[in-house]
């Protein structure tokens, strides 16, 4: 038992150290993802980290069973090379006893990524997709650009000198063209707000000049004014879910009187189905690592052609699994391939580590300087 714990453990940490490097790079590679989106419309770095989190439980998902794959094999390799393991099996112990540490750890990285898969994901995916859907129709915010005239398509051009980093615009500009006139006003400073749950822009310290079809000019200063910009803003945009936002209920029974969800009820079969099947791809990968290093005879040079073999395995089977997601949009039947994907690299590490005989030490008489003692005669 202190045998199998102390190999638990020289598996997790190179496991973990995986799981937070690949976890970095994902997050970096989100947050440029996300970046475009949130500069585009005015968004603060808050938003920005905000979205990028959310994003993370199906990255987790991807990383988990490749962290697993990596670790284990430096783990591994690194035991098998100082003859670690084979002491353990010299001592008595059976492949199985040796092999239960990594696939414990597999088991429990496979129920981690189940839960992400069935309910993290799709909490987390709504309430982005709530956060997209804010920062694409939140005109207010994309109406203000630094040193731009931009117009809203409704007679109504904001145009702002500077935006400072706690939101204040300086010299801020708007020009409304109305059917019975037009108003332009100018300010010292101004800020967007909301007022009664609804965007407004507070202007101070400036005036406006109103312009009346009969030739007209009407001036007028002021030292604070709220113009409302929900008249000019209306957005008739809704907010949609995609397959990967949905609960695995929704997916397995959609409501098939709706026409989008009836046209794709093979799409949303193939993601429940991926949801399931994912978390398998924890377990294949550490069998396929346990196959890599422990699939032959012991070598002092090294494991590197068992490693790159299982290593093109764990590759083609984890491709072969999202092309097969992909096919299963168009025939249900498929799913089932879905499963075998990480199913085969289970059967066949366990193929190639079984059939492997354990040679155990056997102590002689004669490793302790004595012969062994002549049977008595009968």
């Amino acid at each position: 038992m202190l045998v199998e714990k102390y190999l638990f453990k020289q598996l997790s940490i190179p496991v973990l150290g995986a799981v937070a490097a690949l976890t970095a790079v994902a997050l970096l590679s989100q947050t440029l993802t996300a970046l475009d989106v949130i500069v585009e419309h005015g968004q603060s770095a808050w938003i920005l980290i905000k979205i990028t989190l959310l994003a993370l439980p199906p990255l987790l998902s991807l990383i988990l069973p490749i962290s697993l794959f990596v670790g284990a094999l430096l783990a591994l390799n690194r035991l098998q090379t100082e003859q670690e393991i084979v002491i353990c099996f010299a001592a008595g112990m059976s492949r199985w006893r040796v092999m239960a540490p990594a696939i414990r750890l597999a088991t429990i990285f496979a129920l981690i990524s189940l839960f992400l898969n069935v309910w993290a994901q799709p909490y987390t995916f709504r309430l982005m997709r709530a956060e997209y859907f804010r920062v694409r129709t939140d005109l207010a915010a994309s109406l203000v650009r630094e040193g731009e005239f931009v117009s809203a398509g409704s007679g109504l051009t904001v145009y702002t000198q500077s935006v400072e980093q706690n939101g204040l615009l300086k010299n801020p500009f708007i020009y409304v063209q109305r059917q019975n006139g037009a108003t332009a006003y100018a300010a010292r400073d101004g800020r967007i707000v909301k007022k009664d749950g609804q965007p407004a822009l507070i202007l101070r310290h400036g005036a406006s000049e109103e312009f009346s079809p009969a030739g007209v000019l009407n001036y007028l200063s002021f030292d604070e004014y709220v113009f409302e910009l929900s008249p000019f803003i209306k957005s008739e945009d809704v907010l949609r879910y995609k397959p990967s936002d949905l609960w695995l209920h929704e997916l397995l029974a959609p409501n098939l009187k709706l026409p989008w969800e009836q046209k794709n009820r093979l799409k949303l079969l193939a993601e429940a189905n991926s949801r399931i099947a994912t978390p398998l791809y924890n377990l294949a990968f550490v069998m396929l690592a346990l196959a890599g290093v422990l699939g032959g005879p012991f070598s002092r040079l090294g494991y590197g052609r068992r490693i790159a073999e299982v290593a093109a395995i764990a590759a083609v089977a984890r491709i072969a699994g999202f092309a097969v997601e992909a096919a299963c949009a168009g025939s249900a039947w498929l799913n089932i391939l879905q499963y075998l994907c990480p199913l085969l690299p289970i059967w066949w590490s366990a193929r190639v580590l079984f059939r492997q005989k354990v040679k155990r030490y056997v102590p002689m008489a004669s490793d302790q300087g004595s012969p062994l003692p002549a049977p008595s005669a009968p």
